[in-house]
């Protein structure tokens, strides 16, 4: 019997297809602190991979992984909205693509 070892975090119906596609697999249902390393983690991948592909596919897979991390930290999606919402309007969103190369004092 081939196992493959993965050790990562899973989105939540993973191991339900596991099981549909006739697999076993063991799972184990983190803690909050393990969790947010998990995440951290998680994110780095999907990060790694949206890099790879600049797709919206992996872009959705980032944004579901900040979600957790911002619920694990105790912010809604709704909080985090807002915080991005307020920094954008005092520091600007990214629509203009500016790219700053130096500052020089006066």
């Amino acid at each position: 019997m081939k196992e493959i070892v993965y050790n990562k975090l899973v989105r939540d119906r993973i191991p339900e297809i596991i099981r549909a596609d006739g697999k076993e697999c063991e799972t184990e249902v983190l803690e909050d602190s393990a969790f947010l390393a998990a995440l951290d983690k998680k994110m780095t991948e999907e990060l790694q991979e949206y890099f790879e592909s600049h797709s919206a596919e992996e872009l959705a897979d980032l944004l579901e992984v900040i979600y957790a991390a911002a619920d694990v930290l105790g912010y809604s999606r709704e909080q985090l909205e807002e915080l991005r919402v307020r920094k954008a309007e005092k520091c600007g969103g990214f629509g203009q693509k500016i790219f700053l190369k130096t500052v020089r004092e006066l």
